[in-house]
């Protein structure tokens, strides 16, 4: 459990380990949200298609209300299985991303929260190689994260 008290869905692990082993139809990504009751960390969306620019939407579009019920603009925590072209003609690699996503603009609540509760889910997800922290929309940029995911940090 977070320091805020949120929980992680045991289906969040299920999901994550899924993506990990990489077999058959399993997710190229996974969004992660907080309940609406803020208890818990649960399973948004998956999708088992490696399409960067509609996954980086649906961050983008995210929602979260806030304690007075007011929905604003929302934070998401999320895993991609991101594939790369290795420097120096290498082939082919994979590194799973953790994204943190809490916008700037996002109301002080969902923000709080989020940054608060972003451990427990990564400390219950083994194999994650790479974790970025995006606040604005360039953060999650398919050449930002590139160049963090080809460093490997």
């Amino acid at each position: 459990m977070a320091q805020s008290g949120v929980s992680v869905s045991p289906d969040c692990i299920t999901a994550f380990n899924e993506l990990k082993l990489g077999k058959g139809q399993t997710p190229k990504w996974i969004i992660y949200k907080i309940s609406d009751d803020w208890k818990e960390i649960v399973v948004e969306e998956t999708s088992t298609e490696a399409d960067y620019p509609k996954f980086r939407e649906k961050l983008l579009a995210a929602k979260s209300k806030n304690k007075r019920g007011e929905e604003g603009m929302g934070g998401r925590y999320a895993v991609y299985d991101f594939e790369y072209e290795a420097p120096n003609g290498e082939g082919k690699r994979n590194k799973i991303v953790f994204l943190s996503w809490v916008p700037d603009d996002a109301p002080q609540y969902p923000r709080m929260m989020y940054s608060t509760s972003k451990d427990a889910l990564k400390r219950a997800l083994n194999g994650v190689a790479v974790d970025i922290q995006a606040n604005d929309a360039d953060d999650i940029e398919h050449e930002s994260v590139l160049q963090r995911v080809s460093k490997g940090r």
